[in-house]
């Protein structure tokens, strides 16, 4: 009788060695981005990027954010007239009359003006992936895809990887201008400001100490933003009850607001035929040449840009009706439209919004986008630096080469209304957005180096107030520059 073989002995040498552990580790790093600006890729460990912020401070002093001087040949109408030069001529108008309502107005519709302001302003060139326009109007609710409401920002038309700080700023000066707008003291406008930038910070410090898929997996739902209103003993006492009563009302709204609302409020059955309702010149059905062709490669082209799976079920809907709609105030003028889709049947509606992307406002004045499609741009750059995304996000290519990106038009959409704050209301809403924005940032820049570089004290927090006091004051300039030419006719609006 034969003995089993005995199985054979495993090595004791079960892991790499040193040599072979950093040839691997050189395999996995990606190429580090040219240029002298700083990002986290390939990897760094935390204390020489805390260090890199740190260093930061030398080149370029937190103080030093305070100061804003016009760069020479500015020219605000100019740069508006140039943005404007291939927008639909018969909109352009409303766009300008849309603008000169207020200055808050104004500074909504020329992101343009600013990125060439703060072109000249001093930077760390700690690079994350900036969203371009993140002015307080440009954050709010909407639903996740697991149906749960959150708060973020949610207009990435100009993003680009660029400076953290420009962000920062963009959100400053539109605290500064809505408080003032408000009739707010300019104590009461510099403490709303203040808010804002700290939570900034001490957001972008937290992120910093977190393992990184907590970053990636970090949101801000209705149930945090109660919080932090008790928190804050915003809903505390009298005066308490009724803000708790204005939150859950915006929330409330924000549920109802969704693809049905948008269903009833843009369509009606004509002629036994569902079809989007005319509303010159804000919704309007306009011809194309060779439509039926044209469109079938724009549904084509967008639905090969989603993942097979959310392709596969965006094809069970059927198509009922397109038509151009105006939106927005800087995006007056641009080539945006709603598309009605059936599902089931008709109580089964699901409205997408074709917007046109155009070139970053932030692009001559950093490095050009690597994508060469411009609605690619806008979604890569909202999936990065949102929590939750759309799940129909996607992009295509409309006749005569002009880029769109796509989405949903409402999904429990909802906004806070500025004019409607009150000063301790300000605060805690420029609070959220600096929050939101500071996990944007920290899900595609260096947390660690930007908290570094912030630290623990409020000299920054100084400075951006100081700097968004400066251009609030620039930007009332330019606002009323804006109505003279108006009342001039070198700038045009609706007749009538």
């Amino acid at each position: 009788m034969t003995e089993p073989t005995k199985p054979a002995r495993r090595s004791r040498k079960t892991t790499p060695d040193e040599a072979t552990a950093v040839a691997y580790d050189a395999a996995w790093q990606v190429e580090a981005p040219a240029g002298p600006a700083w990002t986290a890729r390939p990897w760094v460990h935390a204390t020489a990027r805390g260090a890199v912020g740190k260093a930061a401070r030398k080149r370029v002093p937190r103080v030093s954010h305070a100061a804003f001087e016009p760069p020479p040949g500015r020219d605000p109408i100019a740069i508006l007239a140039a943005q404007e030069e291939d927008r639909l001529p018969d909109l352009v108008p409303l766009r300008h009359e849309r603008m000169a309502e207020s200055a808050f107005a104004y500074y909504r519709g020329t992101p343009a003006v600013m990125a060439f302001d703060l072109a000249a302003t001093p930077r760390t060139d700690i690079v994350v992936q900036a969203c371009g326009d993140a002015h307080l109007s440009n954050f709010g609710l909407f639903a996740s895809p697991e149906r749960t409401l959150v708060f973020d920002a949610n207009d990435f038309d100009e993003t680009l990887p660029g400076p953290w700080e420009w962000d920062v700023k963009r959100l400053a000066a539109s605290v500064v201008i809505a408080g003032r707008a408000n009739g707010f003291s300019p104590a009461l406008v510099r403490e709303a400001t203040m808010y804002g930038v700290r939570d900034y910070r001490q957001w972008i410090a937290r992120y910093a100490s977190m393992r990184l898929i907590e970053v990636w997996y970090a949101s801000l739902t209705d149930a945090d933003i109660r919080e932090a209103a008790e928190a804050t003993g915003l809903l505390a006492g009298r005066s308490g009850a009724s803000r708790r009563q204005n939150l859950d009302a915006l929330f409330s709204k924000a549920r109802r607001r969704d693809g049905m609302r948008a269903f009833e409020s843009l369509t009606a059955v004509v002629d036994g035929r569902r079809v989007i309702l005319e509303d010159p010149p804000f919704v309007t059905h306009v011809e194309v040449a060779g439509q039926t062709a044209a469109l079938e490669k724009v549904f084509t082209d967008y639905r090969s840009t989603m993942p097979e799976n959310r392709r596969d079920f965006l094809e069970r809907y059927r198509f009922v009706d397109v038509a151009r709609k105006v939106v927005g105030v800087g995006s007056v003028g641009t080539r945006c439209f709603v598309i009605v889709l059936q599902g089931r049947d008709e109580n089964d509606p699901l409205i997408l919004q074709v917007k046109e992307a155009t070139a970053s406002v932030m692009e001559p004045h950093l490095q050009p986008s690597l994508h060469d499609h411009h609605g690619q741009r806008v979604v890569v750059g909202q999936q990065l630096m949102q929590g939750t995304s759309d799940i129909f996000l996607g992009w295509t290519r409309g006749p005569g080469g002009r880029d769109f990106y796509v989405r949903q038009l409402w999904d429990m959409k909802g906004s806070v209304d500025t004019t409607t704050l009150q000063p301790p209301g300000l605060g805690f809403y420029a609070g959220l957005c600096g929050r939101a924005l500071a996990r944007a940032h920290a899900r595609t820049g260096d947390a660690v180096a930007i908290a570094a570089y912030l630290g623990t004290s409020d000299t920054f927090d100084g400075a951006i107030a100081d700097f968004s006091e400066t251009y609030a004051d620039v930007n009332a300039r330019d606002h009323a520059a804006y109505l003279v030419a108006i009342g001039a006719g070198k700038v045009s609006t609706p007749a009538g």
